[in-house]
């Protein structure tokens, strides 16, 4: 899809007739025809016989990566082939960008999310030359506002945080010429109709794609889709739409939300995202993993002890928690961003680095993991706590949660996976609001070296002994490995010393944020970190007996001190399993 331009099915024929004629006005204004999608080969001949190419300026290369690794400004033949001279390379891709536009609609653009993560991220793929040459921005929502207004609002969050070049504020600007507004009703067709104009007032006689971010609540969801598929989607080229969590609150509404959106869009055009998989460091997990001899062989049962996902946060809901009650935080953190982890750490390996085959085995995973049972659940909600002289409040303490919530704040689980690499292997989870510090990190504990020479400098408690590698997704990325190691001196006395890759120290570069690579994989038609309806299905499966369970009880959490390590309950958990979570040593 990423390479092809096909049409919307859902779109209304009448409404393409509509505009049809008026995308001729505007080319009868240059005069000139309108594109037609057939052959890229063919188009390129007779171009090239107009003599078209002498008169389009080459403009500056870069070698920009997509998530696969592949040059996103190579161009590949129709059979297969890259093209091996560089002239001939730049004069595909120009003839592309000037016969293309790509226009990114944020729908719910005067919410927070848009203001702080999606238009900063827009303007960081700008600044570094990620973004087609042809593209423009609209914000779309019910709120009145300008062009110039939405630009001003934009320009607040906007900073040159990759680097202090002379030329910043000139990109900014450049930046903002290409953000335009449109304010409408999410559920009305002919605001929709309206946006539809705008776009086809800008892009003129281009081939256009689209791309809508749904920057709002899910219970808008399909009334956008519906409105977007049938007035604003592309008749020329493709229609991407980004979705944001929550996908649902349970299997069944989570599959309702699917087939509904699956009434206006095909599954190649949904794209659902979940930020954490755009982190460097998960990124940087398969790699780890499958390009190392020294992990790959180790990467199974026969020396993985257990494996912990760790998310903490060290503030409280402040004023979300209307919004935080309603789901809590096994469907906020643990059903998604660390589940989708945990596929990508534990899954076999791909038959290729392609989309669907990785998920193909994301999904494999999915499925072969035990079901969760209530005694391998600890649930916590913190509470007033007075420290240093400041009074931290409790989670019922705000006032837009109901009183006497028993929503969870605090969840630690254990999951297993049935199959042959990882049978018997603990894979902990641990997710958390109002903690001693805040981190997410995976933490690979490695099984006791048999029969070691030197566990009697050790004492009894041979877990001081054991490997384990750390992968820290935030804050200060950083990839360690605990090993033991002699002191230097006369005697035998033995440390545990760290093997330390931190990021900010070995790498200048500033690490893009994670809006950044999705955004740019969406424009590009790369899926691999993006979640798929089965995916998303057996992970609700999982997870939704457990869900139903404990709202049909209405079992009460453990309460714990605002600013502490969390509930008791999840030593407990983890002593049952035999294993002592790594975030809690001191050591690190």
């Amino acid at each position: 899809m990423g390479g092809q331009l096909q049409l919307n099915p859902c779109s209304s024929s009448s409404v393409a007739s509509t505009f049809h004629n008026g995308a001729h006005n505007f080319c009868r204004k240059f005069n000139i025809l309108p594109f037609k999608a057939h052959s890229l080969e063919s188009s390129v001949a007779s171009t090239f016989q107009n003599g078209i190419y002498s008169r389009i300026q080459p403009r500056k290369h870069f070698e920009i990566m997509s998530s696969n690794g592949f040059h996103l400004n190579a161009v590949s033949f129709l059979d297969g082939s890259a093209s091996k001279s560089m002239p001939e390379q730049v004069a595909l891709t120009e003839l592309e960008n000037a016969a293309t536009t790509v226009s990114i609609t944020v729908i719910g653009a005067s919410g927070d999310l848009a203001k702080k993560k999606i238009f900063p991220a827009l303007f960081a793929l700008f600044y570094e030359d990620c973004l087609p040459e042809n593209f423009m921005v609209f914000g779309y929502s019910r709120t009145k506002m300008s062009d110039e207004e939405l630009r001003n609002m934009i320009s607040k969050t906007l900073t040159c945080r990759i680097d202090q070049r002379e030329n910043c504020e000139a990109k900014m600007d450049h930046f903002l010429e290409r953000c335009f507004y449109h304010s409408g009703q999410y559920n009305s067709e002919d605001d929709f109709a309206e946006l539809d104009y705008k776009l086809k007032e800008k892009e003129g006689c281009r081939v256009s794609n689209r791309l809508f971010y749904l920057s709002i609540p899910p219970n808008i969801f399909v009334d956008v889709v519906r409105c977007a598929s049938l007035r604003a989607s592309s008749t020329s080229g493709w229609t991407r739409v980004i979705v944001e969590k929550p996908f649902g609150r349970d299997l069944e509404s989570s599959s309702e939300l699917t087939r509904c959106l699956k009434k206006y869009l095909t599954e190649e055009q949904i794209f659902r995202i979940d930020h954490y998989l755009g982190k460097e460091l998960v990124e940087n997990l398969s790699v780890l993993r499958f390009s190392n001899l020294v992990f790959e062989p180790l990467w199974s049962r026969n020396y993985i002890r257990n494996v912990q996902f760790i998310f903490s946060e060290d503030f409280g809901t402040e004023g979300r928690g209307g919004y935080f009650d309603n789901y809590g935080i096994i469907r906020d953190i643990m059903q998604n961003h660390l589940l989708q982890i945990l596929a990508l750490f534990a899954m076999e390996t791909p038959v290729s680095m392609d989309a669907e085959d990785i998920r193909n085995e994301k999904v494999k995973v999915l499925r072969s993991m035990r079901p969760l049972q209530l005694e391998d659940v600890v649930l916590g909600q913190y509470k007033g706590h007075s420290k240093g002289g400041k009074l931290y409040p409790a989670y019922t303490d705000d006032p837009t949660v109901p009183n006497g919530s028993v929503t969870p704040t605090f969840s630690a689980a254990a999951l297993f996976i049935n199959n042959a690499r990882w049978d018997g292997v603990p894979f902990l989870m641990k997710a958390g609001k109002a903690l001693h510090t805040r981190r997410a990190e995976i933490r690979v504990q490695f099984r006791h070296v048999p029969g070691n020479l030197y566990k009697k400098n050790f004492g009894t408690d041979l877990d001081k002994a054991t490997n384990e590698l750390v992968l820290r997704l935030q804050p200060d990325e950083a990839i360690y490995l605990k090993i033991n190691n002699k002191v230097p001196g006369l005697g035998m006395r033995l440390d545990r010393s760290d093997l330390n890759l931190l990021y900010k120290a070995k790498y200048r570069g500033e690490i893009p944020d994670a809006y950044e690579r999705l955004l740019l994989d969406a424009i590009e038609g790369e899926r691999r970190l993006f979640i798929r309806s089965d995916e998303l299905d057996a992970a609700w499966a999982l997870f939704t007996p457990l869900l139903k369970e404990l709202e049909e009880k209405k079992i009460a959490p453990e309460l714990y001190p605002y600013g502490s390590r969390g509930p008791v309950g999840a030593h407990y958990l983890a002593a049952k399993h035999n294993v002592r979570w790594g975030d809690l040593s001191g050591d690190d």
